[in-house]
């Protein structure tokens, strides 16, 4: 396995990062274009904020833990101002999308810009410290907590009271986003908020009797008949799992990193497609049709963040079963992502593994999940040859 990780490397430095570089960066206005198509040319000038937030994280991070090279702090700190001064309303929530030169296009609807805004101003303070990143992070943080019982608030179509569900997307979020704050808020607070975290990812959703984690549960946690609540997310519960173990190992509980890879590769045993490989977009767990249209798609997240909980799970507790299964998402992955002519990775592929989009960032994918699971995965497996 410990084989991989240059491979890793090499593609994050040769490939990935130089195409965000060379293509996004929004010389006019500021901020990052992230619809790019097949070569890297901005096909649509929209900016959404949630993916300005995760490309100030990725520079941020890249110059903080691989090398302090000046262009990704320079990519970073653009990043961060066009955000600063155009991403947020008058209460501090951060809109969800603008248009290029910072006019707010859609409300803030979607608390994930918050979390991504969270994380970047974050990451930005440990390789730039200012007071005004750190104060973004955490008042971003704090609104967060009280928003998160309905982060929707006014802009919530669902009428109230008749099927209140829980979403698995938050939960998951937090934990990962309670360690990349810690810096700021110190060892003492995330002790405080890991149980808490740890209870939702790991037992709320969590179904006994079939081994799955759900994307949305009752209130009391109890299974909803609804197309909602028979939605199975393989990706997302694959992701959290890893974000679980990395808590795992922050607090030193082998038990939680165990089961974390247990449940890990249930979901992963479950989602993916044995007729033509990778792995299934949604799916619904009394297998009827899903309301999603899509899916029976396979997107690059769903892979890359799968190959970075096999990477750990295997890191961590030796389980072949983890080495077997890496073996085969990386070839899949691989050979169906990967363009050899023009760089970076396509993002939506249909259920035999043809590219249905040629793009390589849009409204959804930026520079993020390709990077950091490029970044987990190489980062991960060379500690096993040293």
């Amino acid at each position: 396995m410990s084989a991989y990780a240059s491979l890793y490397k090499d593609e994050l430095l040769d490939n990935i990062l130089p195409f965000w570089l060379n293509n996004s960066r929004d010389e006019v206005n500021g901020g990052y274009f992230t619809c790019l198509d097949r070569e890297g040319r901005v096909f649509d000038t929209d900016k959404f904020m949630w993916l300005q937030g995760r490309g100030v994280w990725c520079f941020s991070t890249m110059y903080d833990k691989v090398s302090p090279d000046p262009q990704w702090l320079a990519m970073a700190l653009h990043g961060a101002a066009f955000m600063e001064k155009y991403g947020r309303d008058k209460d501090g929530n951060w809109y969800f999308s603008h248009t290029a030169d910072g006019k707010p296009l859609v409300q803030p609807y979607n608390i994930f810009s918050d979390c991504f805004a969270t994380m970047a101003f974050a990451a930005l303070d440990k390789v730039s410290p200012n007071e005004r990143y750190r104060k973004i992070a955490l008042d971003t943080f704090e609104n967060i907590l009280r928003r998160q019982h309905d982060w929707k608030g006014k802009y919530n179509k669902a009428f109230p009271g008749t099927r209140p569900l829980r979403n698995f997307s938050l939960p998951m979020i937090l934990c990962n986003l309670s360690l990349e704050l810690e810096h700021l808020l110190g060892p003492a607070r995330v002790d405080e908020f890991i149980p808490t975290v740890i209870r939702e990812v790991m037992e709320v959703f969590y179904q006994q009797d079939t081994g799955l984690i759900m994307e949305n549960v009752a209130p009391d946690g109890t299974f909803s008949d609804s197309f909602e609540g028979r939605l199975v997310n393989p990706g997302h519960a694959i992701e959290a799992m890893w974000f679980m173990m990395d808590l795992g190992k922050r607090i030193n509980d082998d038990t939680l990193i165990r089961t974390s890879t247990d449940r890990m590769i249930r979901m992963l045993e479950y989602g993916w497609d044995p007729e033509h490989g990778g792995i299934f977009y949604f799916r619904d767990i009394k297998n009827h049709p899903p309301q999603q249209l899509e899916w029976d798609q396979k997107l690059w997240w769903v892979h890359v963040e799968t190959l970075v909980a096999l990477a750990k799970g295997y890191a961590y507790t030796g389980d072949e079963r983890c080495a077997n299964w890496f073996h085969l998402v990386h070839a899949y992955t691989w050979e169906h992502f990967r363009d050899d002519q023009f760089g970076e990775w396509y993002g939506y592929l249909n259920r035999k593994g043809e590219v249905l989009l040629n793009l390589k960032g849009g409204k959804w994918k930026g520079c993020f999940h390709v990077p950091r699971a490029l970044f987990q995965v190489w980062r991960t497996l060379e500690t096993l040859s040293i």
